[in-house]
């Protein structure tokens, strides 16, 4: 597999393809002249085309073996609202997103990216923050020689474009957000989906290890 250094177009997979960070993700990815493939793992077909985007029709509960690739980006998320219970948010969030990882492993990937979330810990007494600390623990422990994990607050896109409901909240900071984003700390302030990809596909494929992104940080990535 490619190492940062190399000058080979990288081949990457994006698991929540179809998501707000994953589709900026996927355009972000296709636009990179470094970039040479781009899988799409999704659960049903892709209706966008770009001579780079492969998508690849999977079932996340029982995932075959991916194609050799470089890096892998894992953006899977759901609600526990949308996924009706605590233990179908549990599969998305957890496996779906541990399996394609173990799954990039096997297929050569040595470099990860993961979409969080604010206030993400193991040890969180609100079951949605304990179960994305506890993906976040499981990667770390896995053998990659690099791991971003991007950790937003409050994402902002498109989500008509996807046929995905607007959140009330999302809603509301929109109408809100000419007067009140200036006074939430930036570390709390709703983030552009966009951003979260920019700084994700930023800095996997740079430098080595572990790195962490607050949402304060990602501020703002997509115009840099």
């Amino acid at each position: 597999m490619n190492s940062p250094s190399d000058t080979r177009p990288r081949t990457v997979a994006v698991a929540g393809a179809t998501g707000l960070v994953g589709r900026s993700l996927v355009q972000r990815l296709c636009a990179d002249p470094r970039v040479g493939v781009v899988h799409a793992l999704v659960r049903r077909p892709l209706t966008e085309m770009h001579p780079k985007l492969q998508p690849l029709v999977v079932d996340f509960a029982a995932l075959q073996a991916l194609p050799p690739i470089d890096e892998v980006y894992l953006a899977l998320g759901t609600t526990i609202k949308v996924a009706g219970s605590q233990a179908a948010f549990r599969a998305v969030d957890f496996d779906a997103n541990l399996a394609v990882a173990q799954a990039a492993l096997a297929a050569g990937a040595r470099r990860a990216g993961l979409v969080s979330a604010l206030g993400a810990s193991a040890q969180s007494p609100v079951f949605y923050n304990r179960v994305k600390g506890e993906l976040e623990d499981a990667l770390a422990a896995l053998p990659f020689d690099r791991l971003v994990i991007a950790q937003p607050s409050l994402l902002l896109g498109d989500r008509a474009s996807l046929g995905q409901p607007e959140r009330h909240f999302e809603r509301w900071m929109r109408g809100q957000s000419s007067w009140l984003a200036p006074l939430i700390p930036r570390h709390w302030r709703p983030i552009a989906a966009a951003d979260v990809a920019a700084a994700l596909a930023a800095t996997v494929p740079m430098g080595q290890g572990l790195q962490r992104f607050s949402s304060a940080a990602m501020q703002g990535a997509s115009t840099v």
